[in-house]
C-alpha cells in the first residue's frame, strides 16, 4: 500500500490516468507477449509515480510503443509531474531537448528501462496547470513546444470517445508513434473509456503487424496519408479483418478520391472511415467527418469535435471572400507555446487557436480546408499557394510536395513523373515562367516520422549542392515506426542509429549492392525492397558478417533497426538455418549421386525448405493478386533456367525427351526412362506452386490463409498424407507424381514457417517425427529429414564460422543450378569422386552467375518502364522461390 503522501499528486492529475484501477480486470494493454489488465497497469503506474516522488519535477520521457514507455508516461502524469515527451530512436532530438530544457528526470531505454534522476528537486518554476509538453515539429528536436494542461488532455479524450463511439470492448492498435499527438490521442481516448490498446512498434508494412491485429481482435486502426499508401501496397483491401469497426485518418490531407475509395471499401468491409482534422496545439483533434458523409463530401474535414467551435477570420488578400483563416475554440486548446525553460511557469496565453489553415464552410455546414496561409510564397511578385499546386498534380496522378524559395517554387515529385511535363503544368497553373519552377524527381517524398511532409527537409535538399543532393535522399523518413531503433548511439544523417562499426549508410549500400536497387532507404526492409529467397541467402551471410549476428525476422525489419553489439575479435558467428540446410542438402545430393558417400534424403529435405521459403517470401501481407504475381514470378525463375539447361543438353545428345523439357515427364513420360527422373524434384515444386496458386486465387482461401496462417498448411498436410500413405491405392496403378506423393513435406515446411509458440512448433516436430519414418524404409534417410525439420522449427540460426558462412551462402544460393547441371558432370568423373563433387558444384555456381547476370540485364531493360511501375503499384514483394 502506497503512503498517502505519494497519492496526493494524483488528485491533480489527468482523470483518466488517475482512474485506471476503476476498470478492474479488463484488458488494458495487449502485446505479442500477452495481456495486461487495468488493475495491473494501475499498479505499475502507481509504482512509477512513487519512484518519482512527491516533489513536482520536469520529467522527460522517451516515447516508444512499448509497455515500459507507456508506464513511464502514465506514471509521470499520475504523479502530477509535467511530461516532456520526446521521440524514441532519435538521439539528436533527445540531446537537443535535454540541452534546451534541462529536465529534472529522464526516463528512457538504457540496458532496459532506466530512471536518470538528474536532481532530487526541480530547477524549474512549473505552472500548476502544466501537464504535457509536445514538440510542434515532429521529431526534429525543435525547442518550440506546445504546453498542454490536464484539462486539455481529458477534454480531448472525452470528445474523441464521444464522436468515435469508443466502447469498452474496443481494441485499438498503436499504428502511430506514442510521441506523435495523433498516436497519443488514440492512447488517451481508449484509456479514458476503459478500452484496450494493442501495443506494437511494428509498421503496417510488416506482415507481423496484421498477424498481431487479427490475433488480438483489433477493432480500430489509425493512419496518416502515408499510412494509406502503405495499406495500398500491402493489399489491405483484400484482407480479412473480422473485428475491425473503424479506421481513422488525420495528420494531413488525404486526396478526396482516396477518401471516397476507403469510405466505400469500409462500407463493403463492414467498418467506418473517420476523416479527422487536428493540430498539436489543440491537443489532437478539432474536427471529424461523420462516416456517412465521407463518400459524398470527401474533400471536407467535417464538423467541430464535441465541445469545440470554429469561425472564419477574413483574409484581406485572398480572392475568394468565402475563404477565411480557420480559428478554433474549445477546452482542448493549448495553454500556449514554450521556447525556453522560463516559459514553463506561464499560464494560459491562448484562448482561440489560429490554425493557419484557410477554409470555407459548405452549404451542409461542413468545413473544408482549401490552403495553408503560412505556406503561401511570393515569387516574382506572385502569391503562390503550394497546396493548390500539390492538388493540381494529384489530379494528374503525380504525388508532390511543394515549398516556396526566394525566387523559385520547388516541386518534389515521385515515381515516373517527367520533370518537363510537371514544370509546364505548374507554370501554366500559377502563372510563373518555367525557369521559376524547379522540379526534383525523388524516390520518395521527404516525410517526418509522423508521416507528414518534411518541408524543412525538402528545403534543405533543394539548397544542397548537386554533388550532395543525391546522397541526401536516404534521409527521407516514412511512417515506419519500426525503423526507429531505441539505441542511444549518435544518429547518422538518415535518422537511424549506426551499429557499432557499421552505420546505417553502410547497411543501405550493402542492400543496394546485393539487391541491385538504387532506391534503398533506412526505413525499408529486405521484403519491402523486393528481396527473394536467392538474395536472402547472400544478404543473410553478408549481414551476419557485418553485424556479427542475425536478428530474428531480420528480413522484415527496417534497415535502420538493424544493430550490431560491440563484440571482440573472434566473435562467434551464426548462419541462418534454412541457408545451412540448403547448402548441406545440395552437397549431400551430389555426393550421394557420384557416389562419394551415401547420405540420402537431401532432396526431400529441400522440399520442406522450399515450403518454408514459400511461406516467408510468397505469402506476404500483399494482396491476393500480388501474391499470384509473386508465385508466377517464382515459377518463371524456376522453369526458365531449368528448360534452358535441359534444352541445351538436348542439342548435344538424346539423354532427355520432350516430356523432360516441358517438365511433364512424371505425367506423360515413358515408364522405362532412365534419366528423366533427374528432375522429379523440380517438377514437384512447379506442380505444387501451380496448385497453390490456384488455391490462393480463390478469395475465400486467401482470406482463410490470412486468418489461420498455421492451421491452413497443417490441414493441407493432412490432405497430402492421403498421397503419402496411398490411401486410395492410386499410386500402384497410375504412378502418381512426386507432388502428390511427397507434397506433404512442402506443406509441412510451410507450417514450420508459420509455427508461432511452443505448441505449434511441437506439433510440426511431432508431425515430422510420426509421418516421415516408413516413407522410404531407410531409417538414416528418414532421420535426416526429421532432424532438418526440427532445426527449421526450433533454431533460427546455427553456430558457424565466417568462412563457412561464405561458402554456405554460395552453395545455397546456387542450389537450384547445381541440381540442374550436376547430372552432366559427375558421370564423366566417377573415378575421381572428389573432383566430380568439386566440378559439379563449380559448374552449378557458374550457371547461377550466368542466370543472375541475364536476370539483371532483363531487369535493367525493363526499368524504368512497366516492371518498375508494377512494383510501385503493387508493392515491393515481387518475389521468387529458390531451392
Amino acid at each position: 500500500m502506497l503512503p498517502l503522501a505519494s497519492l496526493l499528486p494524483a488528485l491533480r492529475t489527468v482523470p483518466f490516468v488517475r482512474d485506471l484501477a476503476l476498470h478492474g480486470d479488463r484488458p488494458a494493454v495487449v502485446t505479442a507477449d500477452g495481456e495486461i489488465s487495468y488493475a495491473d497497469l494501475a499498479r505499475r503506474v502507481a509504482d512509477c509515480a512513487a519512484r518519482l516522488g512527491t516533489t513536482r519535477r520536469l520529467v522527460l520521457v522517451v516515447g516508444a510503443n512499448t509497455v515500459d514507455s507507456l508506464v513511464a508516461y502514465l506514471g509521470a502524469l499520475y504523479g502530477g509531474h509535467p511530461v516532456l515527451l520526446v521521440p524514441g530512436g532519435n538521439t539528436a532530438a533527445l540531446t537537443a531537448l535535454v540541452e534546451a530544457y534541462d529536465p529534472d528526470v529522464v526516463l528512457g531505454p538504457a540496458d532496459g528501462w532506466a530512471v536518470d534522476e538528474r536532481r532530487t528537486d526541480t530547477a524549474h518554476d512549473l505552472h500548476p496547470d502544466l501537464a504535457l509538453l509536445l514538440s510542434t515539429s515532429g521529431s526534429t528536436g525543435s525547442p518550440k513546444l506546445v504546453r498542454l494542461s490536464a484539462a486539455n488532455l481529458q477534454a480531448n479524450a472525452e470528445a474523441i470517445v464521444e464522436y468515435l463511439g469508443i466502447r469498452e470492448t474496443d481494441r485499438a492498435v498503436t499504428s502511430l508513434p506514442l510521441h506523435y499527438c495523433y498516436g497519443l490521442s488514440v492512447v488517451h481516448s481508449h484509456l479514458a473509456r476503459g478500452a484496450a490498446l494493442v501495443l506494437t512498434d511494428l509498421s503496417v508494412a510488416d506482415a507481423c503487424f496484421w498477424d498481431l491485429l487479427r490475433a488480438a481482435r483489433g477493432t480500430s486502426l489509425a493512419g496518416v496519408p502515408y499510412t494509406f499508401d502503405l495499406l495500398d501496397r500491402v493489399g489491405f483491401a483484400e484482407m480479412d479483418l473480422p473485428h475491425l469497426r473503424y479506421v481513422t485518418q488525420a495528420g494531413g490531407r488525404l486526396a478526396p478520391e482516396r477518401v471516397r475509395h476507403y469510405a466505400e471499401l469500409g462500407r463493403r468491409g463492414g467498418w467506418d472511415l473517420f476523416v479527422m482534422y487536428g493540430q498539436t496545439e489543440a491537443t489532437a483533434r478539432m474536427a471529424y467527418l461523420p462516416p456517412d458523409l465521407a463518400v459524398h463530401h470527401p474533400q471536407a474535414i467535417g464538423v467541430p469535435v464535441p465541445g469545440g467551435a470554429f469561425r472564419l477570420a477574413p483574409v484581406p488578400d485572398h480572392p475568394d471572400p468565402a475563404v477565411g483563416e480557420l480559428l478554433y475554440t474549445g477546452p482542448n486548446v493549448m495553454l500556449g507555446y514554450a521556447e525556453t525553460p522560463a516559459d514553463l511557469a506561464l499560464g494560459r496565453s491562448v484562448d482561440e487557436l489560429r490554425t493557419g489553415d484557410l477554409a470555407r464552410r459548405g452549404p451542409a455546414g461542413l468545413y473544408e480546408i482549401v490552403g495553408r496561409r503560412s505556406r503561401f510564397a511570393k515569387i516574382l511578385g506572385l502569391r503562390i499557394d503550394p497546396q493548390r499546386v500539390e492538388a493540381l498534380l494529384s489530379r494528374h496522378g503525380v504525388a508532390a510536395t511543394c515549398v516556396g524559395g526566394d525566387d523559385e517554387l520547388v516541386v518534389a515529385v515521385v515515381g515516373e513523373a517527367d520533370a518537363r511535363t510537371v514544370r509546364r503544368l505548374v507554370a501554366d497553373e500559377v502563372g510563373l515562367p518555367p525557369r521559376a519552377v524547379r522540379v526534383l524527381v525523388l524516390a520518395e517524398l521527404p516525410r517526418l516520422a509522423s508521416g507528414k511532409p518534411d518541408l524543412a527537409g525538402l528545403r534543405a535538399l533543394a539548397a544542397a549542392p548537386p554533388a550532395t543532393a543525391a546522397p541526401a535522399l536516404p534521409a527521407q523518413r516514412g511512417l515506419a515506426r519500426s525503423a526507429q531503433p531505441t539505441d542511444t548511439a549518435t544518429t547518422d544523417a538518415a535518422g537511424g542509429v549506426p551499429a557499432a562499426g557499421t552505420s546505417v549508410d553502410d547497411l543501405c549500400r550493402l542492400y543496394a549492392e546485393v539487391l541491385d536497387r538504387d532506391d534503398v532507404r533506412p526505413e525499408l526492409s529486405f521484403v519491402d525492397l523486393g528481396g527473394d529467397s536467392l538474395s536472402y541467402v547472400e544478404m543473410s551471410v553478408r549481414l551476419e558478417q557485418e553485424l556479427g549476428h542475425l536478428p530474428a525476422n531480420w528480413h522484415t525489419l527496417p534497415i535502420a533497426a538493424l544493430r550490431a553489439p560491440q563484440r571482440p575479435r573472434g566473435r562467434r558467428r551464426s548462419l541462418e538455418t534454412s541457408v545451412a540446410l540448403r547448402a548441406a542438402a545440395i552437397v549431400l545430393i551430389v555426393g550421394s549421386h557420384i557416389p562419394l558417400f551415401t547420405v540420402t534424403g537431401g532432396a526431400h529435405l529441400l522440399l520442406g525448405v522450399a515450403g518454408f521459403n514459400f511461406a516467408r517470401f510468397q505469402l506476404t501481407s500483399a494482396g491476393r493478386r500480388d501474391r499470384l504475381r509473386q508465385i508466377g514470378a517464382s515459377l518463371a525463375r524456376i522453369v526458365l533456367p531449368t528448360m534452358a539447361w535441359i534444352g541445351a543438353v538436348m542439342l548435344f545428345n538424346d539423354q532427355y525427351r520432350v516430356s523432360t523439357l516441358l517438365l511433364v515427364h512424371s505425367l506423360f513420360g515413358p515408364d522405362d526412362a532412365r534419366t528423366e527422373w533427374h528432375f522429379w524434384f523440380v517438377e514437384a515444386v512447379v506442380y505444387l506452386l501451380v496448385g497453390l496458386a490456384a488455391l490462393v486465387a480463390l478469395r475465400r482461401v486467401d482470406r482463410l490463409e490470412r486468418r489461420h496462417p498455421f492451421a491452413l498448411p497443417m490441414g493441407l498436410t493432412v490432405l497430402g498424407l492421403l498421397g503419402r500413405y496411398d490411401v486410395f491405392g492410386l499410386d500402384a496403378r497410375y504412378d502418381l507424381p512426386a507432388a502428390l506423393v511427397a507434397g506433404w513435406l512442402f506443406t509441412l515446411g510451410w507450417a514450420a514457417a508459420r509455427a508461432d509458440g511452443v505448441g505449434q512448433r511441437l506439433l510440426v516436430t511431432v508431425a515430422a517425427a510420426v509421418t516421415v519414418p516408413g516413407f522410404f524404409g531407410q531409417p538414416a534417410r528418414e532421420a535426416l529429414i526429421v532432424a532438418g525439420f526440427a532445426l527449421l522449427v526450433w533454431l533460427p540460426t546455427v553456430p558457424s564460422l565466417g568462412v563457412v558462412n561464405r561458402v554456405a551462402g554460395v552453395l545455397a544460393g546456387s542450389s537450384l543450378y547445381i541440381y540442374l547441371t550436376h547430372w552432366q558432370v559427375y558421370p564423366h568423373l566417377r573415378d575421381w569422386p572428389l573432383v566430380a563433387l568439386a566440378a559439379s558444384l563449380a559448374l552449378g555456381i557458374a550457371y547461377a552467375v550466368v542466370v543472375g547476370r541475364v536476370g539483371r540485364v532483363v531487369a535493367a531493360a525493363l526499368r524504368p518502364g512497366d516492371f518498375r511501375c508494377a512494383r510501385e503499384r503493387h508493392g515491393p514483394q515481387v518475389d521468387k522461390l529458390h531451392l
